[in-house]
């Protein structure tokens, strides 16, 4: 008793928000199906009813049961509509029989959601998200504009046929009645999303547009009949052999079309299936946003694709995730996607309950529902475009794909907008610099730090060596670009470096610019130094395979690949220092006292008391030398070998090599002043023999002879200066780009 009372209370919420999503979905269904099938003949209107309550039921109960986002409810939907609308006005003004579009429509549905099927399963659903504001602004607002436009004859009661401008030209046709049933019904939605929301306005518009036609069938008695009645959508003829028969007839002759036939119609399931994906994962997004969940696109498309086949193949009408019940849905207190199982089974039991009432719903009242879903469906955010010049473009987007839709038709708008998409996309790309920051080597510093004799010929002639930090997307639209910033150094500078770390895509024609650069400095026999060139990309390629393959070959003379940016300023410091290959040959001996940087110029007795305090010591290649966190605050003087540093960057727990240091030079001065715990790592590259000066050491140096200990610290002191002022002067150098 106690499980079966937690339970219910765990999912009553979605009990009642499955109830107040299938009171929204339901009638929004019944007037999809009549604005569809009414385009083929006012006589298939009750036929479009039963079509769109097959559709609500079959995607209340299949989407859900397959997909995994909480509270999203799926049913038939206004682009639908739109989309089956204009191609049964296209197949009926090409004079096809009415039986055959309401087939081709039940081919179409069923290739749209396997179509979606096809496209969770691939995983090309998250893709569908990265369509342009732009274009789907505009598409959705022509959805919206063409549904107004569909439902104006019915709502003042025009005859079959008539286009919405004929009609608003032509008074004359109007039906008082229609238009007040209408009327009151469009009334009845927006004063209750004003002011009654515990009831969908939905629910109250139809009520409000039912009363009115019992007011106006209490002065025409003839109203209250169902058979001849134009005012009312008439019996749907729902059950009993005929419904089985009908559905057995359609899959019989969907057998014995041809493959020329199915084909023809992918084009069009196309558009369809773009759309309704797009309005599902819309929806899903919003969804996220306000519970702080993540929904998974692949898996619902294929659910939703899934769900339109099965509700098309039962003779239903395509959906997909709708807003409006989705929203009901969560308000009402739904948690999972067993709310929206339970929205389909509400719709079954509404229907066998209720299933004569909607023979007795105004034509005219489910044209005012439509009517007021197609005018929130416009998208006016757009406008706000208009403001700035900079977004003028985007603007003329959205009038582009509405007017399309509106002039051609959907299928076109859609191809529009792809093309548009790509558009949009290359405008941004062409119009984005490829250059993140020009600097110099003598600007810049290799994770190498050197004596301060060669930091000065560094400064002098490093000007002869130019680096080109490149970022973004190199390709024909900004192939141009790029030549133009490298070309003032190709005759002039003496070294250069290209650094794509952050390239995102490199296509052939900007290798070729590449390919270009490096066949002009080969004339001055200069190199083209390329750095962090990456093996995989984002969009998955090998770029250095990429670049090998157009001919950019690493050969060591005209091309020459280098894992970072610091091994490339390192190459070139070497290169302008007259340096070997080789750093530091293995003969050479250890360093002296008098010869390590720090000393140079000190008198020899200074150094002899010095020497006293200084104990000998060596490390293998590999060996840590001290550990970020320990608490020793010696002073390492590097007689033979390299030590590497490293160290945290940021907030990153990752160590990365920050700096190296050679023959000659110190490592461990910061803790040997402020007496604090080592704030990085310095390990051995080679073998290593250093001095070491320990604190205590030092301590007593300064008790027996201050002015040694004064001198060591003015020039410990004086080299840390030195490298602070060139950190400072690259950081400028890093923040001004």
């Amino acid at each position: 008793m106690r499980h079966f009372s937690g339970t219910w209370m765990r999912h009553s919420g979605d009990f009642w928000g499955g109830l107040a999503a299938m009171l929204v979905a339901l009638p929004a269904a019944i007037a999809f199906g009549v604005t569809v099938y009414s385009a083929i003949s006012p006589h298939y209107a009750p036929f479009g009813a039963l079509t769109g309550v097959l559709g609500a039921m079959a995607l209340g109960l299949v989407a859900p049961t397959f997909g995994g986002t909480d509270r999203l409810i799926s049913a038939p939907c206004a682009p639908a509509a739109a989309v089956l609308s204009a191609f049964a006005i296209d197949l009926t003004h090409q004079g096809i029989d009415p039986a055959s579009i309401v087939l081709m429509m039940t081919v179409l549905g069923i290739l749209t959601g396997l179509l979606q099927v096809m496209i969770g399963f691939l995983g090309f659903g998250r893709l569908i998200k990265y369509i342009p504001y732009p274009v789907v602004s505009g598409y959705m607002s022509g959805v919206g504009l063409i549904i107004v436009g569909s439902q104006i004859p019915k709502f003042a009661g025009a005859p079959a046929g008539a286009a919405w401008i004929e009609v608003l030209m032509t008074p004359h046709h109007w039906d008082w009645r229609g238009l007040l049933i209408g009327g009151v019904t469009v009334a009845g939605m927006l004063v209750s999303s004003r002011f009654v929301k515990a009831v969908p306005a939905t629910i109250v518009g139809l009520a409000a547009g039912v009363l009115a036609f019992a007011g106006v069938a209490a002065g025409d008695p003839a109203l209250f009949e169902l058979e001849g009645n134009p005012l009312v959508i008439g019996t749907l003829r729902a059950s009993g052999d005929g419904y089985f028969g009908l559905i057995t007839d359609r899959w019989n002759q969907i057998g014995a079309l041809q493959l020329s036939q199915v084909a023809g119609l992918v084009g069009s399931a196309l558009t369809l299936a773009a759309l309704l994906s797009i309005d599902t994962l819309k929806t899903c997004v919003v969804l996220d946003q306000l519970t702080r969940s993540r929904h998974d696109s692949d898996r619902e498309l294929a659910a939703q694709g899934l769900a339109n086949v099965v509700s098309c193949g039962i003779g239903g009408m395509p959906g997909a995730g709708t807003m409006g019940a989705s929203m009901v849905n969560l308000a009402s207190g739904a948690q999972t996607r067993i709310s929206g199982f339970i929205e389909g089974v509400l719709t079954v039991v509404a229907v066998l309950v209720l299933g004569m009432f909607f023979a007795w719903i105004p034509v005219a009242a489910l044209s005012g529902v439509l009517i007021v879903v197609g005018i929130r469906m416009i998208d006016t955010d757009p406008l706000r475009f208009l403001e700035s010049t900079s977004t003028v473009i985007d603007f003329s987007v959205v009038l582009v794909v509405v007017g399309v839709a509106l002039t051609v038709g959907l299928i076109a708008a859609s191809a529009v907008g792809v093309v548009l998409s790509v558009v949009l996309f290359l405008r941004e790309q062409v119009g984005g610099v490829v250059l993140r920051r020009k600097s110099f080597v003598s600007e810049r510093t290799s994770t190498w730090y050197r004596p301060e004799h060669e930091m000065r010929i560094l400064e002098a002639k490093g000007q002869s060596a130019v680096i080109f930090e490149l970022q973004g997307s190199l390709f024909f639209g900004t192939a141009q670009q790029l030549y133009r910033l490298l070309e003032p150094e190709l005759s002039t500078t003496s070294y250069l470096i290209l650094d794509l770390q952050r390239v995102q895509s490199v296509d052939v024609t900007a290798a070729h610019t590449l390919n270009l650069v490096r066949d002009a400095l080969m004339e001055r026999k200069v190199p083209l130094l390329l750095s962090t060139v990456r093996e995989r990309m984002p969009n998955g390629r090998n770029l250095r395979e990429f670049l090998e393959l157009s001919g950019l070959e690493d050969d060591g003379e005209t091309v020459i690949y280098l894992p970072t940016l610091h091994a490339a300023i390192e190459w070139v410091e070497a290169r302008i220092l007259g340096e070997d290959n080789a750093r530091v040959a293995e003969d050479l001996p250890p360093l002296e006292l008098h010869e390590i940087e720090l000393f140079k110029g000190s008198k020899p007795d200074t150094l002899t008391d010095l020497e006293a305090c200084l104990e000998k010591r060596s490390w293998k290649a590999g060996e840590t030398i001290f550990a970020r966190g320990e608490p020793s605050d010696d002073l390492f003087l590097i007689r033979k070998g390299e030590v590497k540093v490293m160290g945290c960057i940021g907030r990153s727990s990752a160590l990365k090599h920050i700096a190296t240091y050679g023959r000659g030079d110190f490592v461990g001065g910061l803790a040997f002043l402020d007496h604090r715990p080592r704030g990085n790592d310095a390990i051995a590259i080679t073998d290593c023999d250093m001095y070491v000066l320990s604190m205590e050491k030092f301590n007593y140096l300064a008790e027996q002879h201050k002015r040694i200990a004064l001198v060591l610290l003015a020039k410990l002191a004086r080299m840390l200066a030195i490298r602070l002022r060139h950190t400072n002067n690259e950081l400028s150098i890093l923040q001004d780009s």
